[in-house]
């Protein structure tokens, strides 16, 4: 019960703090207005990785750290961001982490400013979110 009075509070102050600036032109909203997704929720919990609602890549939204050797839809999650945030990466989105994987991982650290150590941790999903999602290319 807190938590359907806790919305219709916010809902109302929604509601009041633009007719207050907007000389008092209202706009109507349905009572139980939609709060965050659980999807949006749901990429902030993967190392702080802000993914978008329409992700380009849809693999999976697992976000574990991967190095050489490691295989399967993350590794292919991370191919496919890695295709869509470098020109001219043209990785084969097969799920295993080999040598041209951890070289291109390496360029896209190198091009975004981290760390440049060949692993796919928090600070590099996070770039390849980023970037794989935006309009150019970090390199």
């Amino acid at each position: 019960m807190e938590v359907l009075n806790m919305r219709r509070l916010l809902t109302t102050v929604a509601l009041v703090v633009p007719l207050a600036f907007a000389g008092g032109t209202a706009v109507a909203v349905p009572e139980s207005a939609p709060s965050a997704t659980s999807s949006a929720i749901e990429a902030e919990s993967n190392h702080g990785a802000t993914t978008k609602a329409a992700d380009v890549c849809n693999y999976t939204i697992r976000r574990p750290t991967l190095k050489i050797g490691s295989s399967g839809r993350a590794v292919q999650q991370a191919q496919c961001y890695l295709n869509r945030a470098m020109s001219g990466a043209d990785l084969a989105e097969d799920g295993n982490f080999g040598p041209v994987t951890n070289a291109a991982t390496r360029r896209f650290q190198a091009c975004a400013g981290i760390t440049v150590d060949g692993l796919i941790g928090a600070q590099t999903w996070s770039s390849l979110v980023f970037w794989a999602n935006g309009p150019d290319f970090v390199c």
